[in-house]
């Protein structure tokens, strides 16, 4: 039988590139997004297409009665789910803290660390050994924000990530012994439409100097690593972050 994965903010970027590998490692998958429903139903077609099992499912992370909604829609689809990719996320344009709002601030930690603690909750009660589960695996998708602090651009979501990294130890040691491993890729500068939310759409160019290697990364690159901590490859892997990031 096919593992079921969830993957959150899956209809660009990060997420639709950990979606398109997963599937073809045998993964049958669901597709949350929220705004991009053309985006999503473009993924999800192509998908189908190739014979792959996937439904798409739009829903606010961030809103309880929408994410309980979202999983009670994957059990009836799939009667299972193996693995979760906290992969929804959102930054706003660049600023100084001292030029922030508390309803910025607000907004940030709401999708970013309300979101990942709602779909992590609901994914351990279907995994969980404790439970009735088969056990299963979470990646949160971090940022070297976390470590970097991004001053002068995305404070607050460099702390919304930083609090991403705290749950994911915590869980980890949670659920360690209910069959669940918890970890988190951290990625550094991609190639992603992420940027241009923030306002400077070739942030990625004018700071990959910075980077050792000289250059960004691909989507695929930080999917690979997504992949690696789902799989069995990783099976003693737990509370452990991989920074995807060039050596910055």
């Amino acid at each position: 039988m096919a593992k079921v994965l969830l993957i959150t903010g899956a209809s660009r970027g990060i997420g639709a590139e950990t979606a398109q590998l997963a599937a073809t490692r045998g993964y049958s998958l669901c597709l949350n997004y929220l705004h991009s429903e053309e985006a999503a139903s473009r993924l999800l077609d192509s998908l189908r297409r190739d014979g792959h099992h996937a439904i798409a499912y739009q829903a606010n992370v961030a809103v309880e009665a929408e994410v309980d909604a979202m999983y009670r829609a994957i059990d009836d689809e799939f009667g299972r789910l193996d693995g979760l990719v906290n992969n929804a996320g959102i930054l706003e344009q660049q600023s100084d803290l001292v030029d922030m709002t508390v309803d910025r601030w607000r907004r940030i930690f709401e999708t970013n660390v309300t979101g990942s603690f709602l779909c992590a909750r609901e994914a351990v009660k279907r995994m969980s050994t404790r439970l009735g589960g088969e056990g299963g695996s979470i990646v949160n998708l971090s940022s070297r924000a976390a470590d970097l602090g991004a001053p002068h651009e995305y404070v607050d979501y460099a702390a919304a990530k930083g609090a991403v990294d705290a749950m994911t130890i915590g869980l980890a040691k949670e659920v360690g012994d209910q069959g669940i491993r918890v970890n988190a890729v951290k990625p550094g500068l991609i190639y992603t439409d992420i940027h241009a939310d923030g306002g400077e759409a070739g942030r990625v160019d004018r700071l990959k100097t910075g980077v050792p290697m000289q250059r960004g990364g691909s989507p695929l690159e930080v999917a690979e690593a997504i992949l690696w901590l789902l799989s069995d490859a990783s099976s003693y892997t737990s509370a452990s972050f991989i920074d995807v990031s060039g050596g910055r």
